[in-house]
C-alpha cells in the first residue's frame, strides 16, 4: 500500500523474498512456472483496500460468539478441568464465549479425536458449555504420526507431504511426523471427515489450526513436495489450503458463516474464515510494542480478523508482579482488538513426566491463566475491561458488518481514516478500532501517561473523562494502571465507560 496511490500484491506462494530499497523495490520468487501480480491505483488506502478485499475474498460476517471473551491456557488435560474454568466464570457472572481445548488432548497426531480417557463425553461437554452461552474451540495438527490409525490409508493416498529425498519425515515434535497436504483435494475431504465424525458430530463448531505454516523440522524448501507443486513453487499456499479444508466441510455441515484460528495465512485466507494469531510470542514489553505494529500490518495485508495470545505465551509467571502489569496493559489492549484472547504457557509447567516419544497421555501444561489467576488488583481490572467489551458488542457487530460487505479492517492505522493529514501516515502506535473510536496502548513498563495524536478534521471525546478535543494536535494524556487512553470521533454514541 503506497502513499503513491496505488496497491500492488504479488500474487506468487512461491518461497521468495522483498528487498525495499532505497530506490527500488525488488520482488523475488525462487521457483515459478509463472510471476502474477496485481495493481490497483486509488485516491485513499481505504479505496484500495476495498478494492484488493473485493479480489481475494472478504471475510463471512463473525458470529456474534467470536465478537466476546475467549479463554485458553496450555493447556486444559480434562474435560472437568475444562468445564470446571467455564462454570466459575459463570458463577463469577464474568462474560467467556468461547473456550479452548488446546493440542494433545488427542489420542495420536494425526487420529483428529479426544482421548477418551480425559475426555469420557465430549457431546455431554459441548450441551453444558452451549447451555452457558459457550462455544468450544479444539486444537488440530496437520502433523500425522506413523502410530496413527489414519496414516497407512493416508501415506498410500498420496495425502501426505513428499521428501524429494531420505525418510519421510517433514516434522519431529513427540514423534517423526509428516504433515497432511491440504493442497490435495483429497486430503481435504478426507480430514474434514475425520474431524467432523470426531469433533463436528459431538458438538464442536470452532477449530484452532495450528501448524499452519507449517512447521517444519528442517527449513530446506527443496526439500519438501505437495499435490499442487514443489514447496518452493506453492508453499506459502499452505495456511490457506489448510483454512479451506475446514471453511469448507463446515459450510458443508451447515455453518453459514466458519470461523477458525490460525498462526499463518496468504493473500485470500480471510474468505476461508482465517482469525490469524501472531503465535507463541515472549512476554515482554519490547514485544508487545510489535503487536501493536504487526496488528496493523496484518490489517493492510488483508486478515481484519487477528488477534494475539494476550499476555504472550512464553516466559512469564501469574505470581510475577512485573508480569501482571505486563499483562493488564496486554488485557486492555486486546479490549480493542478483533478478537479478545486469553492465552499463553504460564510457569511452572507441570505434569511433564513419563513417556514423551508417544507425545499422548503424559503431556503436561502451563500455571493457571483465568482471570481470578493473578491477584485481586488484576482481577477488577480484567472484570472492568471485559464489561468494557461487553457493552461494545453492538458497535463491534457493525464494524464486523462494515469488514463482512466492504473488506474495510478492523483494526487501521490512522492513515487509513485520515489520509489527508500528513501527521497520521507516520503514527504507527496508535489506530482506529473500526471506523469511531481511537486507541492509544501503553507500551512503556512503568509509564502512567502517554502522547497521544489527534487527527485533524475530527473532534475527538476522551472516553472516559468525557472531555473534548479539536483534532490535528498531539496531547498528554494520563493512564494508570487500570486506564487505556480512548477517544470517541465526532461524539459517537458509543458505552465505553458505562
Amino acid at each position: 500500500l503506497s502513499s503513491e496511490g496505488y496497491g500492488f500484491l504479488w500474487n506468487n506462494p512461491a518461497v521468495g523474498r522483498c528487498i525495499f530499497g532505497k530506490n527500488e523495490t525488488e520482488w523475488v520468487a525462487e521457483s515459478a512456472k509463472e510471476l502474477d501480480y496485481w495493481i490497483c491505483a486509488c485516491d485513499t488506502p481505504a479505496e484500495i483496500e476495498q478494492h484488493y478485499m473485493a479480489c481475494v475474498g472478504k471475510s463471512p460476517m463473525m458470529p456474534d460468539y467470536g465478537m466476546g471473551f475467549w479463554q485458553c491456557k496450555l493447556r486444559y488435560m480434562s474435560q472437568e478441568e475444562l468445564l470446571n474454568v467455564a462454570r466459575k466464570h459463570k458463577k463469577l457472572g464474568l462474560p467467556m464465549d468461547v473456550i479452548v481445548a488446546d493440542f494433545f488432548h488427542w489420542t495420536q497426531q494425526g487420529e483428529y479425536k479426544f482421548d477418551p480417557k480425559a475426555w469420557p463425553d465430549v457431546p455431554a461437554m459441548c450441551k453444558e458449555l452451549d447451555e452457558m452461552g459457550i462455544k468450544l474451540m479444539v486444537s488440530v495438527w496437520p502433523t500425522v504420526d506413523p502410530r496413527s490409525e489414519n496414516w497407512p490409508e493416508m501415506m498410500e493416498k498420496g495425502m501426505l507431504v513428499r521428501t524429494e529425498r531420505g525418510i519421510r519425515t517433514t516434522m519431529q515434535c513427540f514423534g517423526q511426523e509428516t504433515f497432511m497436504d491440504p493442497t490435495n483435494p483429497a486430503t481435504r475431504e478426507f480430514v474434514w471427515s475425520k474431524c467432523k465424525q470426531n469433533y463436528w458430530d459431538k458438538g464442536v463448531r470452532l477449530f484452532w489450526l495450528d501448524e499452519a505454516e507449517p512447521e517444519y523440522t528442517v527449513y530446506d524448501y527443496d526439500q519438501y513436495r505437495y499435490y499442487a507443486g514443489t514447496d518452493r513453487e506453492v508453499g506459502n499456499i499452505y495456511p490457506k489450503m489448510y483454512a479451506k479444508t475446514f471453511y469448507d466441510g463446515m459450510k458443508e455441515a451447515g455453518m453459514e458463516n466458519p470461523l477458525n484460528l490460525l498462526r499463518c495465512a496468504w493473500a485470500g485466507s480471510a474468505k476461508y474464515g482465517a482469525l490469524v494469531w501472531s503465535g507463541d510470542i515472549d512476554s515482554t514489553w519490547e514485544c508487545f510494542a510489535r503487536q501493536i505494529r504487526a496488528g496493523l500490518s496484518m490489517a493492510i495485508a488483508g486478515i481484519p480478523w487477528w488477534t494475539t495470545d494476550t499476555g504472550a505465551f512464553h516466559g512469564a509467571s501469574p505470581d510475577d508482579p512485573k508480569f501482571r502489569k505486563l499483562l493488564m496493559r496486554w488485557f486492555e489492549w486486546s479490549t480493542f482488538c478483533p478478537v479478545m484472547r486469553l492465552h499463553g504457557n504460564r510457569n511452572p509447567m507441570h505434569g511433564f513426566e513419563g513417556d514423551f516419544v508417544s507425545g499422548v497421555g503424559s503431556f503436561g501444561s502451563g500455571a493457571d491463566n483465568e482471570v481470578w489467576s493473578y491477584g485481586e488488583e488484576c482481577r477488577k481490572i480484567m472484570t472492568k475491561y471485559l464489561m468494557i467489551r461487553e457493552r461494545m458488542r453492538p458497535y463491534i457487530k457493525s464494524v464486523m458488518e462494515d469488514v463482512h460487505e466492504k473488506g474495510n479492517p478492523v483494526i487501521r492505522p490512522l492513515l487509513y481514516d485520515f489520509d489527508k493529514d500528513a501527521a497520521a501516515w507516520s503514527i504507527d502506535d496508535e489506530y482506529m478500532f473500526g471506523p469511531s473510536v481511537l486507541v492509544a496502548p501503553v507500551y512503556m513498563e512503568d509509564a502512567t501517561e502517554r502522547k497521544v495524536y489527534l487527527p485533524k478534521d475530527a473532534e475527538w471525546t476522551d472516553a472516559f473523562s468525557g472531555k473534548i478535543y479539536t483534532g490535528g494536535q498531539a496531547i498528554t494524556v494520563h493512564a494508570e494502571l487500570d486506564e487505556i487512553p480512548v477517544f470517541l470521533r465526532d461524539g459517537a454514541d458509543i458505552p465505553i465507560k458505562g
